[in-house]
């Protein structure tokens, strides 16, 4: 079995931070992903390798048995069970180790029969970016990982930075067994309009001097349409007023919605004409 050095493959030295791991996976993942590297099969291989690299050395208890036993971490416990015959061995991983000395050990524990343990493909790891207003609703997207299209239905209201589990869509099992899995993030683009916090919205509203001191009708712009509002005569500068109900969709909860915010915000008109000022100093004068 030919070694692969994880550490090479994400550029960081084998002291590596949990932090640094983590940079590096990120640079790599993105540099090598389909959908920046369409059709390029090179690019599809070094994005497996990224995340294989990754999902081992990003798990303390892996990257331990990774650093001791190498390409043959996941059979560490055999190796262990093996007791003194196998003690040469445990010398930890340096680097540099050969194939031989592996192949022997599972030579002798399968009786000489050269036959290979079935072991679970590796889990993978993706990220799928998407804009706020996509996940309002629920919606049916095709991803591609590792050449092979995978559609998803992704439920209303998932959240930046959350991972799901895609059962099976990992890397390939290995003499029959199962395949890894795919852990797929998603990052959520910022809105220009709305910002969310949590399952609520909040919304800056302009509204004119003259509503403001008088009050009046508005409509304003939800994720779900148009409502209508009333303004209170003498509203303030930074009022917020709250719409129940009119947040964002609570994920995988039916029909419920967090509250959205609206704060107003008072324009004052500039460029008057003489007829305005005459106004304004009028009602200056009287409220003296």
């Amino acid at each position: 079995m030919a070694f692969v050095d994880y550490y090479q493959i994400l550029g960081i030295d084998k002291s590596a931070s949990d932090k640094e791991i983590k940079n590096a996976y990120r640079k790599q993942a993105r540099k090598y992903h389909p959908d920046v590297n369409p059709n390029d099969q090179n690019a599809q291989k070094k994005f497996q390798e990224v995340n294989e690299a990754n999902e081992v050395l990003s798990d303390p208890a892996k990257r331990k048995k990774y650093d001791q036993f190498g390409k043959d971490w996941k059979h560490a416990n055999q190796y262990e069970s093996a007791g003194p015959r196998s003690s040469r061995r445990q010398q930890g991983y340096n680097g540099n180790f050969g194939d031989s000395d592996f192949s022997d050990f599972f030579s002798s524990m399968f009786g000489g029969s050269g036959r290979q343990a079935n072991v679970k493909g590796q889990d993978l790891n993706a990220e799928l970016r998407l804009n706020l207003r996509d996940v309002y609703t629920t919606q049916k997207r095709t991803i591609t990982i590792n050449g092979k299209n995978i559609r998803l239905t992704i439920p209303a209201g998932v959240e930046n930075g959350q991972t799901i589990k895609i059962k099976g869509h990992g890397a390939a099992g290995r003499n029959g067994s199962t395949n890894g899995d795919l852990f797929l993030t998603f990052l959520i683009n910022e809105d220009p309009e709305f910002k969310r916090k949590g399952n609520d919205l909040h919304k800056n509203h302009e509204i004119d001097l003259y509503t403001a001191i008088l009050g009046g009708e508005i409509q304003i712009e939800t994720l779900n349409g148009k409502v209508k509002l009333n303004v209170k005569p003498g509203t303030q500068n930074g009022t917020k007023v709250k719409l129940k109900g009119k947040g964002f969709p609570i994920y995988k909860k039916d029909n419920l919605f967090g509250d959205l915010y609206i704060e107003y915000s008072v324009q004052i008109p500039v460029n008057l004409t003489d007829k305005e000022e005459e106004l304004f100093t009028q009602l200056q004068n009287i409220r003296k």
